[in-house]
């Protein structure tokens, strides 16, 4: 088994939810199973296709406060993995995205600046075609965590807005 001299962790799971929700908060998972509707709905409005009907968002809460969700989403860029943590409040408004693990070169490696213009942007507008600037020379790891994102909006607007 070969690694690439690139492949780079920079969190555990367990790291993960304090980074979404803080030390000493209350995490639980909460599966959705989408109907064939729903999905088709996501997929439309996310512009990606979902490689399951199975969803899981982690629920944060700190003194019976639920202070938002969080989702891990792993794809490839170009050749190798990628993994980030995608954050909403309790309105379901975009909050954070953090790189948990990166195998790609590090040139090819957005930003916490980068993603931060994201922040609080409704689905529609988070596109290269409406507010997001690329990145030069790191078009494929942009277009994916753009991916990822429009994804876990359109998953939290179709399956749960409305209905906590």
């Amino acid at each position: 088994m070969t690694t690439s001299a690139y492949a780079k962790i920079y969190y555990s799971k367990q790291e993960a939810m304090e980074l979404a929700f803080g030390e000493g908060a209350e995490v639980n998972n909460l599966s959705l199973f989408l109907k064939d509707d729903e999905v088709e709905k996501i997929q439309q409005l996310a512009r990606v296709k979902l490689d399951s009907a199975l969803f899981t968002f982690y629920v944060g809460k700190k003194a019976g406060e639920k202070l938002g969700y969080a989702a891990i989403e792993s794809h490839k860029v170009r050749t190798k993995p990628e993994t980030v943590l995608i954050v909403l409040d309790a309105q379901g408004q975009l909050t954070q995205v953090q790189t948990l693990a990166f195998h790609e070169p590090p040139e090819y490696e957005p930003t916490k600046r980068w993603y931060a213009q994201m922040y609080q942007l409704p689905l529609d507008e988070i596109s290269f075609r409406a507010k997001v600037q690329g990145i030069s020379g790191a078009t494929l790891s942009s277009r994916a965590a753009i991916d990822s994102v429009r994804k876990v909006l359109a998953v939290y607007q179709v399956s749960m807005a409305g209905k906590l």
